[in-house]
């Protein structure tokens, strides 16, 4: 028979030792974790500081819009128009990136090399009218590859990765190879950061030979002192025409996540991809992440 002192000595042995081995148990299942492939020194903190900076309206000449950057070693946001950044559009070509994650994921095609036959429509674009592979036509924004794409796919497997990566309003009603572009799909520009940072940290639905590809085919600078990643999108199908640019900028041990997205005031006027992407840049280097 134990006395008192001994037994409260054996129950508080036992409940020191339970906390030793939970401690060891999450320090595993951290170091579990793949390596993003830039260096980062928080993945996860406390609630992360929000700025807005209404003075980014500048940058949109009259336009608009919407931006939001998140910046990953110092968990932290910035946003100009936190309303809109919250508000939710058509992908369009941003979800290239998606398409192309399960397009490889299925096994449609097995890598960035794989050519489709051009059926000889005549496009406005000279790169579209040829063969081209998942790589030519993701960094040339080939809609046709895509669209072939999404129909080798299908529509319940399609449905599946955007349920399970929870991508936007998850509908894709409407054609499947046009959903992203006139169909029922939307994502806000916030919804795009949290995106492509668990793209980032391989923490998407997918192999990481996937992420892989579709991270090195997203590059589209490279430079000694930052690399940026993205894709562009133009939604001119609906009115008012849209504009995106979505990704993230490498530099300084820093990853910066950022969406931009803004919508045409005049009538006449078209959105595009490219204008969202030099309106990136420009707000971008002034806050003094881009060199």
């Amino acid at each position: 028979m134990l006395s008192s002192i001994q037994l409260r000595f054996v129950i508080n042995y036992v409940i020191f030792t339970t906390m030793l081995a939970g401690c060891a148990g999450n320090q595993i299942k951290s170091a579990s974790i793949p390596a993003p492939s830039q260096p980062v020194s928080v993945l996860m903190t406390a609630s992360p500081e929000i700025v807005v900076k209404p003075e980014l309206e500048k940058y949109f000449q009259g336009s608009v819009g919407a931006f939001v950057v998140y910046d990953l070693n110092n968990n932290s946001y910035i946003r100009y128009n936190p309303t809109r950044c919250a508000e939710r559009f058509f992908p369009a070509s941003t979800y290239k990136i998606m398409n192309a994650l399960i397009g490889l994921e299925t096994g449609v095609i097995p890598d960035e090399n794989y050519f489709i036959k051009w059926d000889g429509t005549k496009y406005d674009i000279s790169s579209w009218n040829q063969a081209n592979t998942l790589e030519t036509a993701f960094q040339n924004s080939v809609v046709w590859y895509f669209q072939e794409l999404a129909r080798r796919v299908g529509r319940e497997k399609m449905q599946y990765y955007v349920n399970a990566a929870k991508y936007g309003n998850q509908d894709i009603s409407g054609q499947v190879d046009s959903f992203w572009l006139d169909g029922g799909l939307r994502i806000s520009a916030d919804e795009q950061v949290e995106f492509l940072k668990r793209l980032y940290r391989n923490d998407l639905p997918f192999s990481q030979r996937s992420m892989n590809i579709v991270k090195e085919i997203m590059v589209l600078e490279t430079t000694d002192s930052y690399q940026l990643s993205g894709k562009t999108g133009s939604a001119q199908r609906v009115t008012p025409h849209e504009g995106w640019f979505v990704g993230y900028l490498g530099t300084n041990g820093d990853v910066y996540f950022f969406a931009t997205n803004y919508e045409t005031t005049n009538p006449d006027g078209m959105a595009s991809g490219d204008t969202a992407k030099n309106i990136t840049r420009n707000i971008l280097q002034s806050l003094g992440f881009l060199p």
